[in-house]
């Protein structure tokens, strides 16, 4: 469990206005290189693999990413706490829900940083992190999606990657929800934190290197 290796270090790598010049369309923003952003068009990614507060802290610094949300998925009981989720008899996984726009980041390419920024073949567990609540798994949002990640899955199998074989389940998006207030953006507020500090910081660090091409500014 986290709270088991707050000071440990660990390495995990596989990582308006209403004036009349405020005209334009409140579905228009500006993406993080100046460029239009058309709010209609962004999409819906939902990833977990392992702390929600790791996974949050990487999706978030990909340019095309308008935002990222940490929360639950995959369980039996409405609007779980983190205490119950935390019992790993909830069925829920500790999840972020993606937007992004796909005319920026494609799904293939979150895909990519998701299987490259935790270890697939570890059954209910990341690390130190122990538990079904911190299982590898897609929740897809529609039949594209499902076919991408399945196809992505049997070609990495195949291909060794890893010496075991991938355990990700990949399952419709039945249900979310949103984790409590003080979960969202964690890293970024809590940056001296132990688990934040030992944990997260240099698995940022290894992301920011290989996936340096596809940052925000």
């Amino acid at each position: 469990m986290k709270i088991l290796i707050l000071f440990a270090a660990m390495s995990v790598v596989t990582f308006g206005g209403c004036d009349n010049k405020s005209t334009e369309k409140q579905s228009e923003s500006k993406s993080a290189t100046g460029g239009i952003i058309n709010m209609e068009n962004l999409q819906k990614a939902t990833f977990g693999s392992g702390c929600f507060w790791c996974t949050e802290a990487i999706f978030e610094r990909l340019n095309g990413v308008i935002k990222v949300e940490s929360g639950y998925s995959g369980g039996k009981v409405e609007n779980p706490s983190y205490e119950e989720v935390c019992t790993g008899k909830t069925g829920h996984a500790e999840v972020t829900q993606i937007t992004y726009d796909p005319s920026i980041i494609t799904y293939d390419e979150l895909l990519e940083v998701f299987w490259k920024t935790h270890d697939p073949t570890t059954l209910n567990r990341q690390g130190n992190d122990v538990g079904p609540q911190y299982r590898s798994v897609i929740f897809y949002h529609n039949d594209e999606q499902k076919q991408l990640a399945e196809k992505y899955k049997s070609e990495l199998d195949k291909s060794g990657a890893w010496d075991n074989p991938i355990v990700t389940e990949i399952s419709p998006l039945t249900n979310y929800f949103p984790a409590e207030n003080y979960h969202q953006d964690y890293y970024n507020n809590n940056l001296n934190q132990g688990y934040c500090a030992f944990v997260i910081a240099p698995k940022l660090e290894k992301f920011k290197k290989v996936f340096k091409d596809k940052l925000k500014k």
